[in-house]
């Protein structure tokens, strides 16, 4: 399947287009030769909620940052089991 399709497609194969997007995530739609909507798979807009809940989440941001900038200290799992 293309990255886009067009509405009169979608209407002649929506069963079809479907089974795509769920195996791809998303499909631009277009009318008129001009891009009008998305259709984006159930898996991937629950990738999407997650993402931003984490990034809605002040704790999680500030542990992503700190471990992105090499001052986070990490255990091993062995280490978790001593305690």
């Amino acid at each position: 399947m293309h990255s886009t399709i067009t509405v009169s497609d979608l209407q002649k194969q929506t069963p079809k287009i479907v089974r795509e997007i769920e195996r791809q995530g998303m499909c631009g739609v277009t009318r008129n030769g001009r891009l009008a909507a998305f259709l984006i798979s159930k898996s991937k807009v629950e990738a999407m909620i997650e993402t931003m809940e984490i990034l809605a989440d002040p704790e999680a941001m500030k542990a992503i940052r700190e471990f992105e900038s090499g001052k986070m200290t990490t255990k091993s799992v062995e280490s978790l089991d001593e305690n």
